[in-house]
């Protein structure tokens, strides 16, 4: 606290290890709640839950726990009413669901998206369906995304033990996926898009898994790492190529026909995000932050 009695405005967190993935808790009863995966070369890696303790305003660990191999991603549950159990997803070798308690987190599912083997191809990426909270989608390096429904039942001793199921798999791309998100169009459930080493971005919707849409195509067919879907218009995504210094705007409208290219990094572009209030707003990030302000026909 300032002498003034006001808030911080920066609080500093310093985990033991590189922190690679992280994930900030949307339950209104955890406030200021985050997730942390490390980046240890071996098999042996970590998760580390933290929160603000407001009376010190510090950023102290919660709870530590196991992780095979570095999460390549980590999400909570997307639940903003609190209805739904605790819950907290990794990717890595598989994609695991953890209920997380006052004192300790357990793991509930491990989910292996290769029914005849006990062998799983590494999962690249995952997205966690904001209106459907029993949906996850995941991408794998072996050209498929699975998309999986969770459970919940009662068995005795304990309560709302969750399970999970393949509900389809899919040949998405002709090479690696390299990650996943769920649009809100259509109601915001059976809407998906990927991208992957093949240079594509790839547009599937559950209800018709029999055919799909390339939105774009990389010129140069460079594999694409990410994308992100515009939170307030979901005609509008962004994605990235491996080492490319730009981001791609693209309209679901107007297929394979960018909108605009962010090209004002001088590194590598390594992450993207959309504001969440406006749909006109875009974060991107190389080896500095950068700003835009992004309007269907021009960019700024």
């Amino acid at each position: 606290m300032s002498l003034h009695g006001k808030r911080k405005e920066i609080y500093k967190y310093e985990a033991p290890w590189t922190v690679y993935a992280m994930n900030w808790s949307v339950r209104p009863d955890k406030r200021f709640r985050l997730a942390l995966g490390s980046f240890v070369e071996e098999y042996n890696n970590k998760v580390q839950l933290v929160g603000l303790d407001e009376e010190s305003s510090e950023f102290i660990c919660r709870n530590t726990f196991d992780h095979p191999y570095p999460t390549t991603k980590l999400m909570w549950i997307p639940d903003t009413k609190g209805v739904y159990p605790d819950l907290l997803a990794t990717s890595g070798d598989y994609l695991r669901v953890w209920r997380v308690g006052e004192t300790e987190t357990r793991l509930e599912c491990l989910l292996n998206n290769n029914k005849n083997s006990d062998f799983c191809a590494p999962l690249t990426s995952f997205d966690w369906n904001e209106v459907d909270p029993y949906l996850l989608g995941t991408s794998s390096i072996d050209t498929t995304c699975t998309i999986w429904g969770l459970e919940t039942g009662q068995v005795l001793g304990r309560v709302n033990l969750v399970s999970g199921h393949v509900k389809t798999q899919l040949i998405a791309h002709d090479k690696e996926v390299y990650d996943i998100a769920f649009s809100r169009a259509g109601g915001g459930r059976d809407m998906f898009a990927s991208v992957g080493a093949d240079g594509s971005v790839r547009m599937f919707d559950l209800r018709h898994l029999e055919h799909s849409t390339i939105i774009y195509e990389d010129p140069q067919h460079h594999p694409l790492l990410r994308l992100c879907w515009n939170k307030q218009d979901p005609n509008y995504l962004a994605t990235m190529a491996m080492d490319g210094m730009e981001v791609v705007i693209l309209d679901v409208r107007v297929p394979c026909t960018p909108v605009a290219r962010l090209n004002n990094h001088r590194a590598c572009v390594n992450g993207i995000a959309w504001a969440p209030h406006s749909s006109c707003h875009i974060c991107t990030a190389a080896s500095c932050i950068r700003s835009t302000v992004f309007s269907a026909h021009h960019t700024l």
